[in-house]
């Protein structure tokens, strides 16, 4: 029985995106490759809406944590930690030998622009890394506020939109985003296998300085096979490739702006149900566009909703980590329409009565 996926990814993906992989397979170091990348890379860019260096790695977009801390930072880094997945990030900057330095607030608040440049006045930091969207809260950051902070210093704004890009607005150029990373599996819609980075000339220019980035995240090595060749410098997912080219033709015919009005749409129904029915978890007026994350206050068995709506052919997510029975997550990105997160609560409805 095929699934519907409602989790915070892997998200549905479309059947001509799947079939796209099952083409014969080419090298990657000839024309045809080359040819497919750019091509990418020029849909990235009108979709992205951007200017900056774009590149595609055949990696989770953790690997791209990793590299944000690996080119950018020398010594100290501030990591913003509101939720599972920014701390990661603060984790990752720490086994990179680092100097990490948090501004942690609880689980479901957001971290605001006087928080941060408070924080950033206290010493001089390399970059910030922030976490747009974090899936494990449901907590959108206002990053069109909190950028003004980091660019008043000499800090890079390193950003993870793993699970908003391509679903919520991220403004990559004028909010001076050195580094904006996320994940094919998320608001792509395409399987999962695929990071995507838009990086600043600031950002490459300091990966061409760093000392032990290692070899496979050299961000400058990186845009260099993609600038000049039109190529990847180790060998990449090809077949993944031909899928994500796929779905970026399914986005740009929808329209970017269409899709990003289709993201709130969903998300203010899903909403709408969770707070008349249970609570949301996120701060208020920090609520995210992709995955809306609600309070069991009913106090409900969790796991046997989650057992039951399985049954039927759905898939949402319990609450993360120790957030597990506590809250539960629908998802409300990729190409999922209202009508399916309508049939979602629906079904929810029926099976605890509500």
């Amino acid at each position: 029985m095929h699934k519907r996926l409602f989790i915070p990814g892997p998200t549905e993906v479309r059947k001509e995106v799947l079939d796209a992989q099952a083409q014969w397979m080419i090298g990657h170091r000839g024309s045809e490759f080359s040819d497919l990348y750019k091509g990418i890379l020029k849909k990235l860019e009108d979709v992205l809406q951007t200017e900056k260096h774009l590149m595609v790695f055949t990696s989770s977009g953790t690997g791209l944590m990793e590299a944000a801390i690996r080119n950018g930072v020398e010594k100290k880094v501030l990591c913003c930690v509101n939720g599972a997945f920014s701390d990661r990030w603060a984790q990752i900057a720490e086994a990179c030998g680092k100097n990490t330095d948090r501004l942690e607030v609880e689980w479901g608040r957001a971290i605001k622009a006087d928080m941060l440049k408070e924080k950033i006045e206290e010493k001089d930091y390399e970059a910030v890394t922030i976490v747009q969207n974090e899936t494990s809260t449901g907590v959108r950051a206002k990053l069109g506020e909190l950028y003004r902070a980091v660019k008043e210093s000499e800090a890079l704004l390193l950003v993870d939109t793993v699970s908003s890009l391509g679903g919520d607005k991220i403004d990559i150029d004028m909010w001076g985003i050195d580094m904006c990373l996320t994940s094919s599996q998320k608001c792509f819609a395409a399987p999962p296998g695929l990071a995507i980075c838009a990086i600043s000339d600031e950002m490459l220019d300091r990966s061409k300085k760093a000392k032990d980035k290692g070899h496979y995240f050299d961000l400058a090595l990186m845009a260099k096979y993609a600038e000049e060749r039109g190529q990847t410098p180790s060998t990449p997912a090809i077949s993944l490739m031909w899928a994500l080219d796929k779905e970026l033709d399914f986005m740009l015919d929808e329209g970017i702006e269409n899709r990003y009005r289709r993201h709130e749409l969903m998300a203010g129904r899903v909403r709408g149900w969770a707070a008349k029915n249970f609570s949301l978890f996120a701060e208020p007026g920090y609520e995210s566009v992709t995955v809306t994350c609600v309070n069991n206050s009913r106090g409900i068995n969790v796991g046997e909703l989650i057992k039951k709506l399985d049954e039927k052919g759905i898939a949402i997510s319990n609450g993360y980590g120790k957030l597990k029975e506590k809250t539960f997550r629908i998802a409300h990105m990729g190409d999922l329409t209202l009508d399916d997160v309508s049939e979602v609560t629906g079904e929810i409805d029926g099976i605890l009565g509500l």
